[in-house]
């Protein structure tokens, strides 16, 4: 099999968004750890090892509540979990790329990577990946140390701006699939539908109504596709 092409200027410019997108969303983090009473090296730390975005502000708001640490580490496992299922996604379309890279390439999925990466299938390739990664992992961790330093003296309303930065760059990713697939539409709809009522009717502490949000919609997801082959 003929390997794929790879095209620097291509990546580049598919990265773009993720670079832009997760610049501002980092400096947020820097700013809310650093006003959590974190230290820099911790907070650092935080991204440099952890590199989770939802996870990483879930942290901060259960630290902030005086969650023990085992809480914490449990709560952001299980939000993470679904990097496991992306993982295992792409792993069908990386059967030519070496295994001992598949560690650093494991870590650096994130949901917007996964995104972006699935939506170029026809591109993957080692080199692909790991830049597309790699600049959104320097993106992510330049951008908390940055807030971490001058974040404060942004203006308020900024600041606040800036909390929302992950959604509205996942949604922008996401719009164009939802415009071609039915059955994504169907999903995000439901995954929706299912957070909401786990948040507003509060049965479930935060971070835990968006993991059982997660593992719900998944699950029925499993069907809605499996009904949508059958019709086919």
């Amino acid at each position: 099999m003929d390997k794929k092409k790879f095209s620097l200027k291509e990546t580049l410019v598919i990265s773009l968004p993720l670079i832009i997108g997760y610049f501002p969303v980092a400096m947020a983090f820097g700013l809310l750890a650093k006003n959590t009473a974190i230290s820099l090296k911790d907070t650092s730390l935080f991204s440099i090892l952890v590199f989770a975005g939802a996870s990483q502000f879930m942290a901060l708001d259960l630290i902030g509540a005086g969650v023990s640490n085992i809480n914490i580490i449990i709560a952001t496992f299980l939000l993470n979990l679904r990097h496991l299922m992306m993982s295992a996604a792409l792993s069908l379309d990386m059967k030519e790329i070496p295994k001992k890279f598949l560690p650093f390439i494991a870590f650096g999925i994130t949901d917007e990577s996964f995104s972006v990466i699935s939506f170029n299938k026809d591109k993957i390739s080692l080199p692909f990946i790991l830049l597309v990664n790699g600049l959104s992992y320097l993106s992510w961790v330049l951008g908390t140390l940055v807030g971490y330093g001058i974040g404060e003296v942004l203006p308020l309303s900024l600041q606040a701006s800036m909390g929302v930065g992950l959604y509205a760059m996942f949604s922008a990713l996401l719009t164009p699939e939802l415009t071609r697939s039915r059955e994504v539409l169907k999903i995000s709809l439901l995954a929706a539908a299912i957070y909401a009522a786990f948040y507003y009717g509060g049965f479930l502490s935060a971070g835990w109504d968006l993991v059982l949000a997660i593992l719900l919609s998944s699950l029925l997801g499993l069907f809605i596709f499996k009904e949508e082959e059958s019709h086919e």
